[in-house]
């Protein structure tokens, strides 16, 4: 049964026995309701400043203009309320139109109560999205977006060893927000108001890493002119971050296993030991017993390390939440960079869920941003969407079947022509920034210049 604390779904329609009809239906599936007959924007935007922030859905009913305009005035004036059209005509312009003015659905009568509740579902996660501040800084949750099983399971897993010091390793792809979990765990701890320390063992250098850690005394090598805290002692009371530690040398993993089990660090230079207390969280973008098995990771250290394992999946394997996170990066950018874009157009959609997303949910993320700047009304077109986005259908491939690849192509450039893809596409994202696409890409410059040399990539041919 809906309660008053239930989203609020308002059905605005000149026929008010039919407006009647809906909130009926929508009734007795749990909704709460309200109905009016109407034939002025108007008369909308009145209702909508008398019911506060209670409405999350309008369902709009009328002749198209009156529709069109009604959809105007909700997201100019009512960024949280989401417009579903339902109306006994249209045609495909007008369904078309009103789409990329902000409505959610465009429903023909007659529809069924399942497409109904379908369409109002969506349009709820949408108003969710919208109403939250858009201001947040730490507290982004943007990993934890979503309906997939196998998130589901690493959200009840990082909420349960929160409240605990335990060791946290994560495994996943680059950008499947493990640096975002880690901040989530380390916010619902008791270790909140004390500091989060994020490092990449992947991007310092061996011969400065171990001075990043554990800190250093002055003179303790050319260039050191005073003493350094390293980034264990900077976390104490709180929790370090590691990210990368598969690209650890063995002479770190060797101190850092000391830290682990004694809560000592040595700086460099120094003698003296100096005592830590810092929640330690790991992350790792190669499985660890695969380095083990090949020696390039020490087997104490990982079986030191693996006491919470949580596995992080890649966002091509979690098809239905692309669109999910896609609304809530939208709803994101659109107050940081002060733009009002609202939805996305069902053929952008399309293009979103086809695309395989090797760069995951920091891919993501980077594309809606993009496509928040450039869109030049309130609803994202595949024209805002990045030209290496795959616009292509994905056509479905029998099983044992393997999709046709270039038979011109040799098996070593047909596995570089993806990696080819990626890198062309974000050095266009990020006009040809080199440093900025390294960043972007977790590599160092050296790798990606080599990288841009070996696939002919220049800012002048490309």
């Amino acid at each position: 049964m809906p309660t008053d604390t239930t989203p609020l779904i308002i059905v605005m329609d000149p026929d008010a026995v039919a407006a009647q009809a809906t909130c009926s239906l929508l009734q007795e599936r749990g909704f709460r309701t309200s109905s009016d007959g109407w034939n002025d924007p108007e008369a909308l935007v009145t209702r909508l400043q008398g019911e506060g922030e209670d409405v999350a859905v309008a369902i709009l009913g009328g002749s198209p203009d009156v529709i069109s305009r009604s959809v105007e005035a909700i997201v100019k004036r009512f960024p949280a309320v989401v417009p579903i059209v339902l109306t006994a005509y249209g045609t495909v312009e007008e369904a078309v139109s009103i789409m990329r003015k902000g409505a959610s659905d465009y429903l023909i009568r007659p529809v069924t109560p399942e497409h109904l509740v379908q369409s109002i579902d969506r349009a709820m996660t949408r108003s969710r999205l919208l109403s939250r501040s858009t201001s947040e800084s730490d507290g982004d949750y943007g990993a934890m977006v979503g309906g997939d099983l196998r998130m589901h399971r690493v959200f009840e897993v990082a909420r349960a060893v929160a409240g605990t010091p335990t060791t946290v390793l994560m495994t996943g792809e680059s950008g499947t927000g493990k640096s975002m979990i880690a901040r989530a765990i380390h916010q619902q701890s008791p270790r909140c108001d004390a500091p989060f320390v994020e490092i990449s063992c992947g991007s310092i250098p061996e011969t400065l890493l171990e001075s990043e850690l554990f800190g250093h005394v002055k003179g303790a090598f050319t260039g050191a002119h005073a003493d350094k805290v390293g980034k264990f002692e900077a976390a104490c009371g709180g929790t370090i971050f590691l990210d990368e530690i598969n690209s650890a040398p063995p002479a770190m993993q060797m101190k850092l296993l000391r830290v682990l089990q004694e809560r000592v660090v040595e700086p460099v230079g120094s003698n003296e030991p100096v005592s830590v207390d810092a929640r330690v969280i790991l992350a790792t973008n190669q499985p660890l017993e695969e380095l083990v098995a090949q020696g390039l990771f020490r087997q104490d250290l990982y079986y030191r390390i693996k006491v919470i394992d949580i596995s992080l999946p890649p966002l091509r394997e979690r098809d239905e939440d692309i669109i999910t996170l896609s609304e809530h990066f939208l709803a994101k950018k659109g107050g940081e960079l002060a733009r009002r874009v609202i939805g996305i157009d069902p053929e952008a959609c399309r293009v979103l869920r086809n695309y395989q997303w090797p760069g995951n949910v920091r891919e993501l993320e980077n594309v809606i941003e993009r496509a928040v700047v450039l869109a030049g009304g309130p609803v994202i077109g595949v024209a805002d969407l990045p030209d290496h986005l795959d616009r292509r259908p994905i056509t479905s491939v029998s099983p044992g079947v393997q999709p046709s690849v270039d038979p011109e192509l040799s098996l070593r450039e047909a596995m570089e022509e993806p990696e080819r893809r990626i890198i062309l596409g974000a050095l266009e994202y990020h006009d040809w920034n080199r440093q900025e696409t390294a960043a972007s890409l977790e590599i160092n410059r050296t790798t990606l210049y080599k990288k841009m040399k070996r696939y002919g990539l220049d800012r002048r041919v490309a």
